[in-house]
């Protein structure tokens, strides 16, 4: 294993008011909030959906391939750089910082494990 799902972000122009519906569709809390990123999930402790401003967000059309959809996945994991040279041997394609593309291209990023998660490989 190389990480850990930390959250599955999702752009959208009003991070509130889409963490406040999903958190309402699925029974769970907000569990972390600033302007650019709200977070719902169990507790502060897990994984779960995070709610990202795109200032310029412009709604996916399923299946309309000219407006694809706007999801990307947080990974966590203990060590940033070897976790990136590991994602890099299975087919990764390093973008900037700590993102990488999949094998088909969809962007992911490597987030440093935070101190209240368990090691990802103890």
């Amino acid at each position: 294993m190389i990480g850990r799902l930390h959250h599955l972000a999702i752009d959208c122009p009003d991070p509130l008011r889409l963490a406040e519906f999903y958190a309402a569709v699925l029974g769970k809390p907000i569990t972390y909030r600033s302007d650019d990123w709200v977070v719902v999930a169990d507790n502060d402790r897990t994984s779960g959906l995070a709610f990202q401003r795109a200032a310029d967000h412009s709604p996916p059309r399923w299946p309309d391939p000219a407006q694809p959809q706007q999801m990307h996945l947080d990974v966590m994991v203990d060590d940033v750089d070897a976790a990136g040279a590991a994602v890099i041997a299975l087919g990764a394609r390093h973008l900037s910082g700590a993102v990488y593309a999949d094998p088909a291209g969809h962007p992911f990023c490597l987030i440093p494990r935070p101190g209240w998660a368990p090691p990802v490989n103890p």
